[in-house]
């Protein structure tokens, strides 16, 4: 009689393969699912309410916003998801998958606006020039020309490609509390950006999005913070 287990040709060697492969499917699967679930939302929220400015007239704050947080936003993601797949710390995978998740929505919700809008997804010129005083004189952390250079600092607490090399190349305790530094920080940047656009958003979608955002990432700090102590680290510094 011939043996089953020789007619199978799936041997024990494969079985975590495909269990890794399977898993960066339902992963892949999700986050567009979420995209694409808050870039519905976001263009029905354009069409459906503003009281000051009709959807289809953005303010320079509201496009610049939509195009600056989402580059903001994708970084975050990108941190989390990394952290989220190598750390063995329950509290940071959790913290992790919880901020990709939301921020992977809110990505989906800008960038809807952007397409009813006929924008970019990202500016031509320099990043943050929506945050301007009245006086001219801005929050822009750009290049001080009109395009990008390699070496200009973006947006407020975004991490450097050599902080996110540093990152990939950590594991266990190390990886948690750099992750948990590089992602305070990047919080911070991101809610000065979510308070200027919060006041001074034309469109109420803007407005509602930028108030969810500080809603959202104020507790995630103080999360981080408490995590960062219990683990014998310090916030980095922020400007």
């Amino acid at each position: 009689m011939a043996d089953p287990a020789a007619e199978d040709p799936t041997t024990d060697e494969d079985v975590p393969r495909q269990s890794s492969w399977s898993r960066v499917v339902i992963f892949g699967a999700a986050t567009l699912a979420v995209l694409l679930i808050g870039a519905t939302i976001g263009m029905l929220i354009a069409r459906t309410g503003d009281d000051e400015r009709p959807a289809g007239q953005p303010g320079p704050v509201d496009i610049g916003f939509a195009q600056d947080m989402s580059v903001h936003h994708l970084q975050a993601v990108t941190m989390a998801n990394w952290a989220r797949d190598h750390s063995t710390d329950p509290a940071i995978v959790q913290l992790a998958f919880d901020i990709a998740s939301t921020q992977t929505e809110q990505i989906g919700r800008m960038k809807g606006w952007l397409m009813l809008w006929g924008q970019p997804e990202e500016p031509i010129g320099e990043y943050m020039t929506w945050m301007s005083e009245p006086d001219g004189h801005g929050h822009g952390h750009g290049s001080g020309d009109s395009g990008r250079s390699e070496g200009a600092t973006t947006m407020p607490g975004m991490a450097s490609q050599q902080e996110l090399n540093r990152l990939r190349s950590l594991s266990g305790r190390e990886l948690d509390v750099y992750f948990l530094q590089l992602m305070l920080r990047h919080h911070q940047g991101g809610t000065e950006m979510a308070e200027y656009g919060y006041d001074h958003a034309s469109i109420g979608a803007v407005r509602t999005l930028a108030r969810s955002i500080l809603a959202s990432q104020g507790p995630e700090m103080n999360t981080m913070r408490t995590l960062l102590r219990e683990r014998g680290g310090e916030p980095l510094p922020f400007p």
